[in-house]
């Protein structure tokens, strides 16, 4: 198997390993993800809650675009993001938020999703974000618990009302 990260002649060629959707799919992910993150900002702004953050745009994406992905599996996004709040809440008030707790934050998430089995990568971008802002425990709560909560929510009644599957 070739090693994508060896320079290709030419980058014209599609990846063996890139889906390809119907305009179907398309269609759904589009109206899926548009539902979800139109549900966190209406939250957001009319409860004063902050229930939307940046990953929630790549967690989207996830859910939407490759639903069948253990990345998408609703305990890997609630644990995954989780996961990533608690390292940078944790790291933030041992360390500060230097740029090498920025990194330490997101390298510790990974490795503790793995070792959980609960890989989701917006979990990374939750623990980089938090870091960068200097969460504190709050942050654990809204927006990553209850904004992963409402994005499963949000999918579950998706899936199952518009496409007509489980999840």
């Amino acid at each position: 198997m070739r090693n994508e990260f060896l320079p290709r002649r030419s980058w014209n060629r599609r990846s063996i390993n890139q889906p390809q959707f119907s305009y179907r799919q398309t269609l759904l992910s589009w109206l899926g993800s548009f539902l979800s993150i139109a549900t966190l900002a209406y939250l957001s702004v009319h409860t004063n809650y902050p229930l939307i953050a940046a990953p929630f745009g790549a967690t989207a994406v996830i859910l939407y675009a490759i639903p069948d992905s253990p990345l998408a599996q609703p305990r890997n996004v609630i644990l995954g993001n989780c996961i990533g709040a608690i390292v940078c809440i944790t790291f933030v008030q041992c360390f500060g938020t230097d740029p090498w707790v920025i990194a330490l934050s997101v390298a510790t998430a990974i490795k503790l999703m793995q070792l959980t089995r609960t890989l989701h990568p917006p979990g990374g971008a939750v623990a980089l974000v938090g870091v960068m802002t200097g969460a504190d425990w709050s942050f654990l709560f809204t927006p990553v618990l209850a904004g992963s909560l409402i994005m499963v929510g949000c999918t579950i009644a998706f899936h199952r009302l518009a496409v007509r599957r489980t999840h």
